[in-house]
């Protein structure tokens, strides 16, 4: 399985935990058998992403508030499309992922998942971001 895939499993993994929001590690291992995950590279990953958001919710909930329009809230953003940011922005502040790539992944993932401008909305929200930790560099 490359990168991409399991970072779409990812997704949906996150997806699921934000509507259910039950007990992670039992989640986690439902997920795996469900979906025969059975790569550990790939387990590794997406356990790696899951609980490196669990652990950085407020900080990155805050970054989406942030950059959003003024009428805007962080609760009238779709399910896919709020996933979808945490994962990319987990990604661009947190690991070595290239910001680029994440910000591609995210947008690709939305065509497949999300509503007609949710390529726009992510990929605007994510630049923006990018934008502001750039200047902070």
């Amino acid at each position: 399985m490359k990168r991409s895939a399991a970072r779409e499993q990812a997704f949906k993994l996150l997806y699921s935990l934000e509507i259910q929001k039950e007990n992670l590690d039992e989640q986690l291992e439902m997920y795996f058998e469900g979906e025969e995950i059975t790569e550990q590279e790939i387990k590794s990953y997406i356990v790696d992403i899951v609980k490196g958001i669990e652990n950085n919710i407020s900080d990155i909930e805050n970054k989406i508030s942030e950059n959003l329009k003024k009428d805007w809230k962080i609760e009238r953003i779709s399910k896919i499309n709020l996933v979808l940011l945490k994962l990319a922005i987990y990604e661009i502040l947190y690991t070595e992922t290239p910001y680029k790539v994440a910000i591609n992944e995210a947008i690709e993932i939305s065509k497949k998942y999300g509503e007609d401008n949710s390529p726009n909305f992510i990929n605007g929200i994510l630049a923006s971001i990018v934008k502001e930790s750039e200047n902070l560099c």
